[in-house]
């Protein structure tokens, strides 16, 4: 069970009076659960909130090496983004692409340290109509270059057959249920949480809340397992394990690269596959990915002109 917090107790963590506490809650989505009539605060979501509410990030002094061939991306998981990676290592010799499974948060977080030349990221802004540039503003000294990889469907992944009857997430807290998580550090659990909230849930209520897997084909397993009836994650790994699919949206799922390293030799070449033939197939073998705006620069449009004249 996640450790609940009273009012007292999180106006102390946050360093606040209690009646900014309340305010909080209506003006800024502080997460919160009423019960019998008094508030209480899931500590972890506190922590998840005041993370994705930072800005201003101390900038780092530390730079990545000079590009020699070692191309680091971290961040956000994907089946589509290891078959690109699968296609940049057999395509260019003397170049290596590696991926760290960190989450959109931790990628943003690794790309503002200089720990990796391409962040990949899918935080929906709590306003709904855009991904990660709220996330981005304040941590970084100069917006970084935001590139689409794809546009994927973000849902609940849910036993074949659908035999717990599950068909919207305000299901998922019907007694029984038993589903496993993401970790705090990613967008689909951003997102989760999100849903939640809105259908009413506690998520905390729910068993295997708290049992947390890194990556989408990790939720899939244990449903087809059947160590859990749902899960969010989305509509590739139900396609390619006959599972039951939920759809919740069709997400944005970006690649965010500093402006110091966005012509770096291996960036571009990994950019460059998201137009080509190979890559578009790996996208069409799957169910669930759409690739119309891949390799798109979603932001700032200005550097598409620089690039164009730096290639020419």
């Amino acid at each position: 069970m996640a450790q609940m917090l009273s009012t007292k107790e999180v106006a102390k963590f946050l360093g606040i009076n209690e009646k900014m506490v309340y305010t909080l809650i209506s003006d800024k989505g502080l997460p919160a659960s009423k019960v019998t009539g008094k508030w209480i605060f899931p500590r972890h979501l506190v922590e998840q909130w005041v993370e994705s509410n930072t800005v201003n990030y101390p900038q780092t002094h530390k730079v990545l090496p000079p590009y020699d061939g070692l191309l680091v991306i971290a961040g956000s998981n994907d089946i589509l983004l290891e078959k690109a990676l699968s296609i940049f290592n057999g395509r260019y010799s003397g170049h290596l692409a590696v991926f760290g499974n960190l989450g959109s948060v931790g990628g943003i977080n690794a790309l503002r340290k200089s720990l990796c030349h391409m962040a990949t990221s899918h935080l929906l802004q709590e306003n709904g109509s855009d991904y990660n540039f709220d996330f981005l503003q304040g941590q970084f000294e100069s917006m970084p270059v935001v590139v689409n990889f794809c546009k994927r469907d973000q849902g609940i992944l849910l036993q074949a057959g659908n035999p717990g009857n599950i068909k919207s997430v305000k299901d998922l807290g019907k007694p029984g249920v038993r589903i496993v998580n993401r970790s705090l550090a990613t967008g689909t659990r951003l997102l989760f949480d999100r849903e939640l909230k809105r259908a009413g849930v506690a998520g905390e209520r729910i068993t295997g809340y708290d049992s947390e897997v890194n990556r989408h084909m990790d939720v899939g397993l244990e449903i087809l397992a059947g160590r859990a009836d749902a899960g969010p994650g989305i509509r590739p790994v139900a396609s390619l394990l006959g599972l039951d699919f939920l759809p919740l949206c069709q997400e944005r799922y970006d690649l965010v690269v500093t402006r110091e390293r966005f012509f770096d030799q291996g960036v571009q070449y990994f950019l460059g596959l998201l137009h080509e033939k190979a890559f578009i197939q790996a996208a069409e073998e799957l169910q669930g990915y759409d690739v119309s705006i891949s390799g798109k620069m979603i932001f700032p449009h200005e550097l598409e002109v620089e690039e164009a004249e730096q290639q020419g």
